[in-house]
């Protein structure tokens, strides 16, 4: 059974402040149409850039994630994707109106919160997940990182945090499915040591500073006048450290609340890869950076699968739409100018042709005899003779007419063609046929390697009468 996409009802706002830049922000959801994934807008800036959710566009992972498009930044965007994808949404636009996101308590619940108030749509379009085929693994051995993602028809997460530290300890936390994200993760807020806090307050980069919004794990000996000035520069009172080694300001709302805030960062980092994933995903002492590591890691596999899916696979014993017969009552070509042997797919928009390769073929007498490659510009004509065959299939007499091309451009070769090769072309349509003017990409493949691409243009021509 397919799931459908989800967008939201209706457009929500949240206000706060950015952690590092302090600015007021306010940040509204957007309902959007089907197949149009997560972008923010930022509306304070000309001409109100969008920048796509998507690692590609990754610029900074030093104080959270930041991501960069058509001459726009957004910073820390990580909390507000975890709960988009927590909430198995696939269409939204954020708009804002500052440079980085509010921080609000620290966690994803208050985006939850608001995006649950106004409620879910369900679209037409199926939702397209990507199932992790095989292991996947990603480590970084000088800091002690380890990820990886395993198959599995659901979306789990597994995480271990271990900074030696002796009020942290070693923490695991986990879901077994991502509708537990809501009730087990939302809420859990940033953490920072304490001697982090204080490098960033000194460097001025905690402007939005309330210390509410995170959990301070206090990693050394504080005196009672350092703990007065920390007071002092939170607007509070007094602040203390709790029992449980943390500063007094809050109180853990899970014992191991930094390691179930980790696998939240996790989740909202790996929304960057674009689809919705299947997988098992396990990580120990995960970070930004090598989460964005990691979700590029699976961003390239999924293009590289994706690649796979979209050529066509030969089975030699499957009956062609037209035989090398055939063909010739078509084309004006014959032998050694025939180049396509077989035709196994026709449509308005696409046709494969099939090329054997062989040693007796008569260009092998000329062309490297003691190495023998097929010609590049020969690859191009069986290209061009199987968009042909496409072309042609639009008239009713196909016999009496000529395929001529008029242009060839973005031509590459990417490896070479010899005997004993398969050469399958596939050629699809780039714009409708008008006034019979074909714009088509070809693409020629052995197995599932790419050797020759191109753009052609051709135009048919009637040199018979009928």
């Amino acid at each position: 059974m397919n799931t459908k996409q989800r967008t939201i009802k209706a457009e929500v706002s949240v206000s706060g402040t950015g952690l590092h830049t302090g600015e007021k922000v306010t940040l509204t959801f957007r309902p959007a149409p089907e197949n149009h994934g997560f972008k923010f807008r930022r509306i304070d800036v000309e001409g109100q850039p969008i920048i796509d959710a998507d690692v590609d566009n990754v610029t900074d992972t030093s104080r959270g994630t930041t991501i960069t498009q058509n001459g726009a930044s957004v910073n820390t965007v990580e909390h507000v994707l975890a709960s988009l994808v927590g909430l198995e949404l696939d269409n939204i636009l954020i708009d804002l109106d500052g440079p980085e996101t509010p921080i609000m308590d620290g966690s994803s619940l208050q985006f939850i919160d608001a995006l649950v108030e106004v409620g879910f749509k369900e679209q037409d379009a199926d939702r397209e997940y990507f199932s992790i085929p095989y292991n996947i693994h990603y480590s970084e051995p000088d800091r002690k990182v380890d990820m990886v993602a395993m198959p599995l028809d659901d979306y789990r997460f597994t995480c271990m945090v271990d900074y030696n530290s002796p009020v942290l300890g070693s923490q695991h936390a986990s879901i077994s499915t991502i509708t537990e994200f809501r009730r087990e993760i939302a809420s859990c807020r940033t953490f920072c040591f304490l001697h982090e806090l204080e490098s960033l307050l000194k460097h001025n980069l905690i402007k939005g500073g309330d210390i509410n919004n995170a959990i301070v794990v206090v990693d050394r000996d504080v005196n009672q006048e350092e703990l007065q000035h920390l007071a002092t520069l939170f607007n509070r009172k007094d602040i203390d450290v709790a029992p449980q080694g943390i500063l007094n300001n809050i109180e853990l709302r899970h014992q191991n609340e930094p390691a179930r805030h980790k696998l939240l960062d996790m989740i909202g980092d790996l929304a960057l890869v674009g689809v919705p994933l299947k997988g098992h995903i396990m990580a120990a002492r995960p970070g930004h950076a090598a989460n964005i590591a990691f979700a590029r890691k699976i961003k390239a596999l999924i293009k590289k699968e994706r690649s796979k899916k979209s050529f066509y696979h030969y089975n030699p014993n499957a009956k062609p739409v037209y035989d090398t017969v055939q063909i010739m009552n078509i084309l004006p070509h014959r032998p050694p100018m025939l180049l396509i042997d077989r035709i196994m797919e026709l449509t308005k928009t696409h046709v494969v042709g099939v090329k054997a390769v062989t040693m007796n073929e008569p260009f092998f007498a000329g062309h490297f005899p003691g190495a023998p490659v097929m010609p590049g510009v020969l690859q191009i004509e069986a290209m061009a003779q199987t968009g042909g065959i496409l072309v042609l299939n639009t008239v009713p007499d196909p016999e009496n007419w000529l395929t001529l091309f008029l242009k060839i451009e973005n031509a590459r070769f990417k490896d070479k063609v010899l005997p004993g090769d398969t050469v399958v072309f596939q050629c699809d349509l780039l714009a409708p046929i008008r006034r019979g003017i074909a714009q088509m990409k070809g693409v020629g493949t052995v197995g599932e390697k790419v050797v020759v691409e191109a753009e052609l243009m051709a135009q048919i021509v009637r040199y018979k009468n009928a």
